[in-house]
């Protein structure tokens, strides 16, 4: 960008010297005519993204290990300041291993698990902060806690095969730190969860950027119920630090590697199969 700066402008100073030198009859060439843009849009807001994670947690609990997953992401502006999102996540384990109860397969287990979300949104740029209001549909075509061999692995809360949920969000920046936090509420069982975070991307190169991260959450009567009878229904779920390296690999392309450990707390103590654990995975997305 530099070079064509620096060039631009010789070219400029050329241009204006030639025609200091062939006096007042000397005319300006003719400026190019601008390009016709005949596309319907210049961009279509979207980020399609696919991914590896060594293990899954979401909001601190463990669902599965080796996970594939893939999600399209859409923003649609309405307004300068309002935009409409639409999303869809399918996540699926490639293999996990379980202990088979039934004495029929070796001693390991045949579990299954897999998921498709669906989501729409309207976040509104007030400057300061950016706030949303999401809906979001949850299939789980294994049941929440998956199946081992064809079975449901929960019951009650755990044997679900869907949800619904509204949640608020806000964003914001604080110098180079950036913050977020959401409320959420699922009516299929009337469980709500709180959420907060932080994050500080650090540039290394123009294409490489080092980005340590932690989030928690609360839980209020948040998937407990047939999942162990030993679990606290209430209380903090979780803490988790991260760090991510996001690559810039062009200008619509960014691989991201990172590693996490995740910190069960007390609404999540007797729920994962381990308390506390050190996971990882990658993902690549792409703008367009």
């Amino acid at each position: 960008m530099t070079s064509v700066i620096t060039k631009s402008a010789l070219v400029l100073a050329a241009c204006a010297s030639m025609n200091a030198f062939a006096g007042p009859s000397a005319k300006a060439p003719a400026p190019a005519p601008e390009p016709e843009n005949n596309a319907l849009f210049d961009t279509l807001g979207a980020t399609l993204e696919v991914g590896y994670d060594t293990r899954y947690y979401f909001r601190g609990l463990y669902f599965a290990d080796n996970t594939v997953w893939t999600g399209l992401n859409i923003s649609i502006p309405l307004t300068e300041q309002l935009s409409l999102g639409l999303g869809a996540l399918y996540t699926t384990t490639v293999e996990t291993t379980v202990p088979d109860t039934t004495g029929l397969n070796n001693g390991v287990g045949d579990f299954d698990y897999s998921e498709l979300d669906l989501s729409a949104s309207l976040t509104y740029d007030a400057g300061f902060a950016k706030f949303g209001l999401v809906y979001t549909h949850y299939e789980f075509f294994d049941t929440f806690s998956g199946s081992v061999f064809g079975a449901s692995a929960g019951q009650d809360e755990g044997a679900l095969t869907g949800a619904d949920e509204v949640g608020l969000t806000m964003a914001t920046s604080v110098g180079p730190v950036n913050l977020y936090g959401g409320y959420f509420y699922d009516f299929r069982i009337g469980g709500q969860y709180f959420e907060v975070g932080a994050d500080l991307p650090i540039e290394i190169t123009p294409w490489l950027s080092i980005v340590p991260a932690v989030k928690t959450g609360y839980a209020l009567n948040y998937y407990t119920d047939g999942v162990n009878p030993n679990a606290h229904p209430s209380g903090f779920s979780h803490v988790i630090p991260s760090v991510s390296a996001p690559i810039k690999l062009t200008k619509t392309a960014t691989l991201t590697p990172y590693v996490a450990y995740n910190i069960s707390l007390g609404a999540r103590h007797q729920l994962n199969a381990q308390d506390s654990e050190f996971f990882g995975g990658v993902k690549l997305g792409v703008t367009f």
